[in-house]
């Protein structure tokens, strides 16, 4: 039951970096890829009716690490008080922007609330699960450093996978230059995990940088959303030996009857919420079109 709710968790975790890692792209991109409020507008659209649904990926992987493994939880949650905090005002930044952009005259300062609340927490995260394993700046820096540029070129790659015209082209551009940049960032960041996940996620990003520069968008995006699984699977892979500094996972775990409450509680919850989010990508499959947004 402890493997079984580690790998739920790893789970959670991971569908949340690959979900809210292009949201953070986006954020960031936007203004850089546009040229006029309505193209502007269309590349927030991309990710106007998905966002908020993918922040419960989140939400949904903390709660797990509470009830399963509280010992884990409050050890990071302390540890990374600063950090974490930084990151949830980020996030509330980001979704006071994206909600009220639409609703004032002069949207500037919820653009730099986007941006500022993309980049907070697609660095953040990074440092802060790179410091849990290596516990040193340079390598929490450097963790900071891949998942923001992981971020940046899974943005581009959606971007160019939902928009059209003029957006799409210069998202297209973005995504090669910041392919370029990640692919080193990779190999610094992950060799030293020294293990196949991480080396197939190096792989899997310099796939993504030739796909997307042979304008095949689709098959990028499943190169650069492989990346962050793999990255993600090698992370946990060493957090399941040592989650924190002095605590095994078995140490870190809830008694065995919470487990089993957990457990029948996910089979109900976690299918649902895989099926709702499932639906949303379908019903907002189409690329959005600059003057079709009002």
């Amino acid at each position: 039951m402890i493997e079984l709710w580690f790998a739920i968790i790893a789970f959670l975790w991971t569908g949340y970096f690959v979900l809210e890692g292009f949201d953070f792209g986006v954020g960031l991109l936007a203004p850089l890829v546009s040229r006029n409020a309505a193209e502007q507008r269309a590349g927030l659209e991309t990710i106007g009716p998905v966002w908020d649904g993918n922040e419960v990926w989140l939400i949904t992987a903390v709660g797990a690490m509470f009830a399963a493994f509280p010992a884990w939880y409050a050890g990071v949650f302390s540890a990374f008080y600063l950090p974490v905090t930084l990151i949830l005002v980020g996030l509330i930044v980001r979704g006071v922007g994206l909600e009220w952009r639409g609703k004032v005259t002069n949207p500037v300062w919820c653009d730099l609330g986007i941006v500022v609340g993309s980049a907070l927490p697609a660095f953040l995260w990074g440092a802060v699960f790179a410091d849990l394993l290596h516990d040193s700046v340079p390598a929490a820096l450097l963790g900071g450093g891949f998942t923001l540029a992981v971020c940046i070129l899974h943005g581009a790659v959606f971007l160019s996978l939902k928009t059209t015209g003029p957006v799409r082209r210069r998202a297209r551009t973005v995504a090669v230059a910041a392919g370029a940049v990640t692919i080193p960032v990779a190999v610094f960041a992950l060799s030293s995990l020294g293990t196949a996940p991480a080396l197939a996620s190096m792989a899997a990003l310099a796939a993504a940088t030739a796909l997307i520069w042979r304008r095949r968008e689709g098959w990028a995006f499943a190169a650069t959303a492989g990346a962050i699984v793999l990255a993600t699977l090698a992370l946990f892979m060493e957090l399941r030996v040592r989650p924190l500094p002095g605590l095994t996972l078995a140490e870190a775990a809830s008694g065995p009857y919470t487990l089993t409450v957990l457990s029948w509680i996910g089979l109900i919850a976690l299918p649902f919420v895989l099926v709702y989010q499932g639906w949303t990508y379908w019903v907002f499959r189409k690329r959005v079109r600059v003057g079709a947004v009002s």
